[in-house]
């Protein structure tokens, strides 16, 4: 299969406009990008996907050892960039898929002119000093709930993720949760909540904007100033939006904040 069908790459918009890679997070795909991306299209070409395991992406190409940690979904990135040819692109990374991005554009310098990170999060545990959001108790709980009930997980993880104010968007990314196969969703939320990325924070060499919501249980304000203070000449916009998804809940203050960031 190839690189485009195995990551059910979109592209659409603009062809010979500055390309732009929207990347979804965990328990999620493309589709959450719809009220965004699309109004990019008229000055830019946009390039959708899902990661391997995630929504219509190819199952069979699922790897646990390749995808045993950030790096392998961050070589399918590049690999998908290369493959349409893409050179200083923006990549748009909600959530593990902005540090995702972060590894990418290491990886292949000159595919990536800037980094976008929707509400990034480089560590999810606390560190002595630094403030990842939980403790270990809390992500040995979150995982050992997945583990046991899948669907259980889904629907309670909903409404956390993002925030009490939308409970109809809420709900549909419950429903996109409990479609993920559960062996691929266990091991997805291991490598994301286990991981740290923060030593690969201060070799970012693109221009990047850090877009944190006001109240955010996943990734709380201490960790986008964290990566903020950490990414070289980064900009930090705090948007009006709550929960962990602005892109869904206020996608026109999402687009905005990066339309900004593009244009200065």
């Amino acid at each position: 299969m190839s690189v485009l069908a195995r990551n059910r790459v979109r592209v659409s918009g603009a062809a010979d406009g500055r390309p732009m890679v929207f990347a979804h997070g965990f328990g999620c795909d493309q589709e959450v990008w719809r009220f965004v991306a699309p109004g990019f299209g008229a000055d830019h070409r946009v390039v959708l996907f899902d990661h391997v395991g995630s929504g219509r992406s190819d199952l069979s190409a699922y790897d646990p050892v390749r995808y045993g940690s950030l790096r392998g979904y961050a070589a399918d990135v590049v690999e998908v960039c290369r493959e349409l040819a893409l050179r200083d692109a923006v990549f748009v990374g909600h959530s593990v898929s902005a540090m995702i991005g972060v590894l990418a554009a290491a990886r292949a310098p000159g595919v990536f002119g800037a980094l976008v990170m929707v509400g990034p999060n480089p560590r999810y545990v606390d560190d002595g000093d630094y403030t990842g959001g939980f403790s270990r108790a809390d992500v040995a709980a979150l995982l050992e709930s997945l583990d046991s009930n899948h669907l259980g997980w889904a629907a309670a993880m909903g409404p956390v993720v993002m925030g009490p104010d939308h409970p109809e968007l809420a709900a549909e990314l419950s429903n996109s949760f409990c479609r993920t196969d559960p062996a691929i969703a266990r091991q997805f939320a291991r490598v994301t909540f286990l991981s740290d990325n923060r030593a690969d924070l201060p070799g970012v060499r693109v221009p990047t904007l850090v877009l944190q919501c006001s109240a955010d249980a996943i990734a709380p304000e201490a960790v986008g100033r964290y990566v903020h203070e950490h990414v070289p000449g980064s900009v930090f916009t705090r948007l009006a939006a709550t929960g962990h998804c602005p892109h869904l809940s206020a996608p026109e203050e999402t687009a905005a904040a990066i339309r900004a960031f593009l244009a200065g």
